[in-house]
């Protein structure tokens, strides 16, 4: 049974700091690329880090700078560190998990974490 598990959120003061956690199982973790989408309330999800199984990186362009996507495959595990939180920041986190195998996409998703940045 696949599970990710998200953890990690809460309300935070802007320019505060979360680190949130994914726990990854019933899948082989360290062959899939993992991911951290945002979908603040009424709108759509949104892309904000993905590290691949070799362990490259990339941000939207919102994130850059301030977030950093790492992942631990002995653990099954993703982190999102997220520091000089913005009120637009605001949003529930969704781990995700993809693989592509001869043409046929695998997608995995937590039931996310509620981040909220507000004075």
């Amino acid at each position: 049974q696949v599970q990710l598990v998200e953890s990690g959120g809460g309300l935070v003061q802007p320019g505060g700091s979360l680190r949130l956690s994914c726990a990854a199982s019933g899948f082989t973790f360290r062959t899939y690329t993992m991911t951290w989408y945002r979908q603040p309330q009424g709108k759509e999800r949104e892309l904000v880090a993905t590290i691949t199984r070799n362990g490259d990186t990339t941000y939207a362009d919102s994130a850059k700078g301030r977030f950093t996507i790492s992942r631990d495959n002995a653990n099954n595990a993703v982190y999102l560190q997220m520091n000089s939180l913005k009120p637009e920041d605001t949003g529930v986190y969704l781990c995700g998990a993809h693989r592509t195998t001869w043409g046929l996409a695998n997608d995995y998703w937590g039931q996310g974490t509620q981040v909220t940045v507000s004075s």
